[in-house]
């Protein structure tokens, strides 16, 4: 596709404080076996940090996604399914290579798209993005396959059970993506994960960031052009259903990322037989331990959690909206709330937040609103930071289960007497809990952690790294490529059979 392409209209999203130059331009998506003459655009322009990006999306028919998703199945079964898995972990290697590489063109072009698009700041951008795609090198790929399959060659043929008979691992024909755009850098888990098991992609980029899955796909297509066929980068506004039907017809995985409502909505087009990975919304919390709240850790403590706050802005669904602060230890909850306050206003000075749309305002408003409410109340709430800081911290001396709150950097710390009461308070969100990110020594993780597996949680990690997930995590407890392959099974009986059958069988 070429950036000098026509487009069919222009919307605009404009950010608070931010100047109209200079102007940067990108076309967004990857359509393989479409010509550049046969599609129409629609430009979106962002401005962000000083800097206007104008991004070409393309607009495609209900007949031309059909043919985008035919083509790449076909694509995927000539140049993916006879290929080894180890191949493509290395040439999936040579890409992330790239796209790590400083000095390559393209990734040149994302350090100084993303930040804008995005609106999240340069660096911060850039050290998230470095920190996502580390985990797709080889060594982590390998482990990524390790962790599902054992044997990897489960994905090239079939291979002895140690039971009797032989299984083999079959991608899906086609996976199709639907991408939130939250946070920078999430298409590539799926889009990654599908080409490991050997499916062809169809990802449907957000609006508010179309570019991450544009680049891995250009990338791809320059590293080994034979597989640039193998996933399709497409867009198109919310509710189109003629598109979102073709979509749900076409592949036989649909992975969502979304709301609950727009997974509820996906889920009532898809057809009798296809299979749904959903990815909602979810919740995530901190618990630290007495033990972190020594003189010595306290202070390291609270720099770790306001890390996991600052990075992403809280966009991501790992990052923690509450934090459980144990008493007892010789810094108490509310002053670790002090420390927590301080060092988010140390990292705005390295990381700027975003500049917030009027709907993010006005939900941190209402937010502080009902702190403000309980506190006439005559519950005991501190806040800490005024409406115009770009943070927030709440001290409650009283835990109560937690709540989605205000995000870009707004968190409420709760004490508790012992890490054991944060339990209960768990379980009524167990529908959405995801990660908890935890500071407490061993003997306090290996006690904790079943608890806390039990309430609901599907990741437990250390505070700090909440925002940080490894490759081969099971992403909201599920398998991120078990899920994309259907085993199929040679018993032991036909095995049996055809040696009966044999030439040599007298």
């Amino acid at each position: 596709m070429r950036a000098d392409a026509v487009h069919k209209s222009s919307t605009y999203k404009a950010t608070e404080g931010c100047s109209v130059a200079p102007l940067l331009q990108f076309t967004a998506g990857h359509l393989p076996g479409q010509e550049d003459s046969e599609l129409e655009w629609e430009t979106r322009v962002f401005s962000a940090n000083g800097k206007t990006v104008e991004i070409a999306l393309p607009r495609l028919t209900p007949l031309q996604l059909r043919a985008v998703a035919r083509h790449t199945k076909k694509a995927a079964r000539t140049q993916l399914a006879s290929r080894p898995v180890l191949e493509i972990v290395d040439i999936i290697d040579r890409v992330i290579a790239r796209m790590l590489n400083g000095a390559d063109p393209l990734r040149r072009e994302m350090d100084a798209l993303l930040p804008v698009v995005s609106g999240f700041d340069a660096e911060m951008t850039r050290l998230g993005i470095n920190a996502c795609l580390k985990n797709f090198r080889r060594p982590q790929l390998l482990r990524f396959l390790t962790e599902d399959f054992g044997d990897t060659g489960l994905l090239d043929g079939f291979r002895p059970r140690p039971r009797g008979g032989w299984a083999h691992a079959c991608g899906a024909s086609l996976v199709g993506h639907v991408w939130a755009g939250n946070v920078p850098g999430l298409p590539l888990w799926s889009l990654i994960s599908a080409l490991l098991v050997k499916a062809g992609s169809v990802g449907k980029v957000s609006s508010a960031e179309p570019l991450v899955a544009s680049w891995f796909a250009r990338t791809l297509a320059e590293v080994e052009p034979r597989l640039a066929d193998t996933l399709a980068v497409v867009w198109w506004p919310g509710g189109e259903t003629a598109l979102e039907e073709v979509l749900c017809e076409e592949a036989e995985v649909l992975k969502v990322y979304g709301s609950d409502a727009a997974v509820a909505a996906w889920q009532r087009m898809l057809p009798a037989g296809k299979r749904l990975l959903p990815h909602g919304n979810k919740l995530s919390v901190a618990m630290v331990s007495a033990t972190a709240l020594d003189t010595r850790q306290a202070q390291s403590t609270a720099r770790q959690a306001a890390l996991d706050i600052v990075r992403w802005d809280q966009q991501g669904c790992y990052s923690p909206q509450v934090l459980y602060v144990e008493r007892g230890g010789q810094i108490d909850p509310a002053e670790f709330a002090r420390h927590l306050a301080g060092e988010l206003s140390a990292l705005q000075h390295s990381f700027p937040r975003r500049a917030l749309a009027f709907e993010e305002t006005n939900s941190a408003a209402q937010w502080r609103q009902a702190l403000e409410l309980a506190m006439l109340r005559g519950q005991e709430v501190d806040l800490l930071g005024g409406p115009d800081t770009p943070w927030a911290i709440a001290f409650l001396s009283a835990a109560r289960p937690p709540e989605a709150g205000a995000l870009n950097r707004s968190a409420c710390v709760m004490a508790v007497d012992r890490l054991d009461d944060v339990i209960p308070l768990l379980e009524p969100r167990r529908a959405w809990l995801q990660t908890v990110g935890l500071a407490a020594s061993p003997e306090e993780l290996f006690r904790l952690a079943p608890l806390i597996a039990q309430a609901g949680a599907t990741r437990i990690c250390a505070l700090g790294h909440m925002t940080m997930p490894t490759a081969a995590w099971h992403h909201d407890g599920r398998f991120s490529l078990l899920d994309l392959v259907r085993m199929v099974d040679i018993d032991p009986c036909a095995e049996a059979m055809a040696e009966q059958l044999s030439y040599y069988r007298d």
